[in-house]
């Protein structure tokens, strides 16, 4: 058999590292971050195990690094959805809608997020923290920010803040009221975005999210292993 190519190589790494992230995000969604564990979500990828720790120095940078890739997917998804705009307020009301709504959809998968971010290493700086950044810095941008170093981490904050208040164990906050404060503050009217109530476009599959081919949907079978993966 004659050796794969670097192009054929570097596919099979992609298609690995997009099936672990997805396996990730539906089984802490599902379970917890406690109760899973990397042999489950290895299972759940059809990978195998040793393909974990070459991609990711552990459970805890996995599983950061796949709730955002799900966070910038799905702002992508928002700011891009149809019909198009280039309205900055639009695009800002979008993405508020984008996040609230993860808190409001995903309460188990976001709570284990946050929680994580409390933890002595913080944010996980990788490509997809990387890609939410530019998305928001982006969309504050648009919105007619005239201090962006300012406006930028003021919005991450809050949303932040927001997500934290609506998943409060014993005290949440209704993610309407959190919506009208955030609204209230951007001068955002009402009907903009995704008001409560309107049913969400995209639907809530988290497959979408995590192409491993031409197309969407489930991952595929698992592939062979890279032979860099076998030597570690």
């Amino acid at each position: 058999m004659s050796p794969r190519s670097p192009l054929v190589n570097e596919e099979l790494r992609r298609r690995s590292k997009e099936r672990l992230l997805h396996a990730a995000v539906e089984l802490v969604n599902e379970h917890g971050y406690e109760a899973t564990t990397l042999g489950d979500i290895a299972d759940r990828a059809g990978s195998a195990r040793g393909l974990v720790s070459y991609y990711f120095p552990g459970k805890r940078q996995l599983v950061q690094s796949a709730v955002h890739r799900l966070m910038h997917r799905t702002l992508e998804e928002a700011l891009e959805r149809e019909p198009r705009t280039e309205d900055g307020r639009e695009r800002l009301a979008r993405a508020i809608d984008a996040i609230l709504g993860l808190a409001r959809d995903r309460p188990v998968l976001m709570r284990q997020h946050m929680a994580g971010l409390l933890q002595a290493e913080g944010f996980v700086v990788c490509p997809e923290q990387r890609r939410l950044a530019e998305l928001l810095r982006d969309t504050v941008v648009r919105h007619g920010s005239q201090d962006v170093d300012a406006d930028y981490p003021m919005l991450r904050a809050l949303l932040m803040g927001a997500v934290f208040a609506a998943l409060m164990p014993g005290a949440p906050m209704p993610v309407p009221a959190l919506r009208a404060e955030l609204f209230k503050r951007y001068r955002l009217d009402w009907e903009l975005g995704v008001p409560p109530d309107t049913e969400v476009p995209g639907g809530t599959d988290l497959a979408r999210f995590f192409a491993t081919g031409p197309g969407l949907g489930r991952p595929a079978p698992a592939l062979r292993p890279e032979p860099e993966a076998q030597s570690k």
